[in-house]
């Protein structure tokens, strides 16, 4: 099912997640359905948060970032209660966007290696290490879970100057081809 993607200025993309188990109900449709709405938007990655839920859980599909022959360097994973370890390595700009803020793209600096423990779809624990533009993903991902928006990466002075669109967007006032929920409408 396509769950509607929750538009900045919603307090839920503001609060950081809480962890889960594996009673926590509803989780194996939950992911399904986040799979399908993050792919029905054209997306990568899609946080709990953006459909409305304050729980340490998104999913990414970073193979969806390469053409077909280095399609393998991508990722196909959902993250449960995931801790990031360590960021390493130099940053490096990459232009991001998020389907919580449609029609705004910024380059945003961050590390190109991170460590990250989480909890597969089957609360398998793992520990990996993730390179280049899937780590981005991640990174993108979990900073929405702590309650972050890429937005927040931005010198004061390229957030003041997106501060009408972000405004319009959570008021409805953008063309979208996916489901929204906009808390200002």
């Amino acid at each position: 099912m396509i769950l509607p993607i929750i538009a900045y200025g919603d307090p839920v993309l503001r609060k950081t997640a809480i962890e889960i188990t594996k009673t926590y109900t509803g989780l194996e449709k939950l992911i399904d359905d986040m799979y399908e709405t993050m792919e029905k938007a054209k997306g990568v990655g899609l946080a709990a948060p953006q459909v409305n839920k304050a729980i340490r859980l998104f999913v990414i599909d970073s193979t969806r970032m390469y053409d077909e022959e280095k399609v393998n360097e991508g990722v196909r994973e959902v993250f449960i209660n995931p801790q990031m370890i360590k960021e390493l390595g130099k940053e490096w700009p990459y232009e991001e966007g998020c389907l919580s803020i449609p029609g705004i793209r910024e380059d945003v600096f961050r590390k190109d290696t991170i460590v990250i423990q989480y909890q597969d779809r089957n609360f398998k624990s793992h520990e990996k290490e993730f390179k280049g533009l899937t780590a981005r993903v991640i990174q993108h991902e979990y900073d929405h879970i702590q309650g972050k928006l890429f937005i927040d990466h931005l010198k004061p002075l390229k957030k003041s100057l997106l501060k009408g669109r972000l405004d319009k967007i959570s008021k409805g006032i953008v063309d979208v081809e996916y489901k929204m929920k906009f808390p200002k409408a």
